[in-house]
């Protein structure tokens, strides 16, 4: 075994697929933050609110006013370098913190791809991803290799396969699989479809859209792999998001799976798609063929091999840290984030902050809309952390006004799923008393059903 693996960690492959990752993976990052900045967002959601809800450890971490704009300007310019294969090095490590900044600003904007986005970059920090087709090794021959260790390319084979698979085994679940919603609740809205919108009226089409997505994706990083079935895999997967795409305004998430599926074949298609692109551009893709071998120093491919084992390992363990809170998943949220759980529920709350005087017993009640945007206000609705971190933003806000010996209760419903709407945290609990942490949040009241399953 430990033979295999040492032959398997010294073999070499084509350095062309990831050259074809790194170009296309730059260009749709680039796409993306030009389409942020066009749809006028960056103001929206990191300029304007008065108030940003912070992750826990990271609440340093916030907008900075107008020069947030400069922020977005680093990444993508930084997108275009990690693209181009200049100053690679430099450009995807800024790449990665830029990004990686953007989304902490505010996990109001928490997103699955988001998080992808930033772990794949951080990934691909360690991989040699400008020895092949970039400008770094057009500039500089020794720069240059036209072989790389496999492992370069298997570990974002890997990274996507996580991705797929643990969405998959997220939706192993009595609701979608058995009451298929939330996609019950959401289907039926896209009545004025072309084509599609009397279908989704169907309640077997819902059925049918649950269960197939469940298989979809425990089954496409297998069916991709397997050389047989990759062609086909690969149309199942530019269907699957496309559809996706359609139905759900999740921005640029379905392209950038699509393109990095392509990851998943041979050296030979991408050889053919490089060849392309040097015909339109009028490149010598020869020049890049010199059959050299990238060979790491021993250093550093111990200190490569040891930070991408422990990457990988965080990858598979961190979904699985919702089994070390007490309730219902769905319910609490604690451990749901960045675990590949995506548009697994449908969940809406109403929220009420009442600010009381401890001594004379006056109160009265905080129109949230003062605070926050209906996004944000719509979003810390039925998320605990939220509801906590606003609560002391507000005690600390009135304090600041001139009242004394406050406490802050919470009249607050949430309805999960398309159940009726149920008490979500006890009234009779001083929210104050709590701090944000990544213990269980004891002032949640217990869940009135049961979701069976992973």
């Amino acid at each position: 075994m430990k033979h295999q693996i040492n032959r398997y960690l010294h073999s070499y492959t084509e350095a062309a697929p990831l050259a074809v990752f790194r170009l296309l993976f730059g260009l749709m990052m680039l796409f993306s933050i030009i389409r942020f900045w066009l749809n006028g967002w960056i103001e929206k959601l990191y300029i304007d609110p008065k108030f940003f809800f912070s992750y826990y450890g990271f609440e340093w971490v916030k907008p900075l006013g107008n020069f947030t704009y400069l922020i977005f300007i680093v990444c993508g310019i930084s997108a275009l370098f990690v693209s181009l294969g200049y100053k690679y090095k430099i450009a995807i490590i800024s790449f990665f913190l830029s990004f990686t900044y953007i989304e902490l600003m505010d996990k109001t904007t928490y997103l699955n791809h988001y998080y992808f986005i930033s772990i794949l970059s951080f990934l691909m920090i360690f991989l040699p991803a400008n020895a092949y087709y970039s400008i770094d090794a057009w500039r500089d021959s020794k720069k240059a290799f036209q072989k790389i260790p496999s492992w370069s390319i298997d570990a974002i084979k890997l990274l996507l396969a996580i991705v797929y698979f643990y969405a998959g085994l997220a939706k192993l679940n009595s609701d979608w699989l058995l009451r298929a919603m939330p996609l019950k609740i959401w289907l039926p809205s896209k009545y004025d479809l072309p084509f599609l919108g009397d279908l989704m009226q169907q309640e077997w089409v819902h059925y049918a859209f649950s269960w197939s997505g469940m298989v979809y994706d425990l089954s496409i990083p297998f069916l991709l792999l397997y050389r047989r079935t990759r062609f086909a895999a690969f149309l199942m997967v530019i269907i699957f998001h496309v559809l996706t795409r359609v139905l759900f305004p999740i921005g640029m998430f379905p392209y950038i799976m699509i393109v990095s599926a392509l990851i998943f074949f041979d050296a030979e298609v991408h050889h053919k798609i490089l060849s392309k692109i040097s015909s339109i551009f009028r490149l010598d893709l020869l020049k890049f063929d010199n059959g050299r071998n990238l060979i790491f120093s021993p250093i550093k491919r111990k200190v490569s091999l040891f930070i991408l084992t422990f990457f990988f390992t965080v990858q598979l363990l961190l979904p699985w840290r919702y089994l070390l809170y007490p309730g219902e998943l769905f319910w609490t949220e604690e451990g749901y984030r960045f675990s590949w759980r995506v548009m697994l529920m449908e969940k809406a709350g109403y929220t009420q902050f009442k600010i009381v005087d401890a001594e004379s017993g006056r109160r009265f009640y905080v129109d949230n809309s003062d605070f926050l945007t209906p996004f944000q206000e719509k979003q810390m609705s039925f998320q605990p952390d939220f509801i906590l971190q606003y609560a002391h933003f507000l005690a600390e806000h009135f304090r600041k006004d001139g009242h004394k010996n406050i406490e802050i209760y919470v009249e607050n419903y949430v309805a999960l799923n398309g159940r009726k709407s149920a008490p979500y945290i006890d009234p009779k609990v001083n929210l104050l008393n709590f701090n944000d942490s990544l213990k269980h949040k004891s002032f949640l009241l217990p869940f009135q059903d049961e979701i069976k399953g992973l």
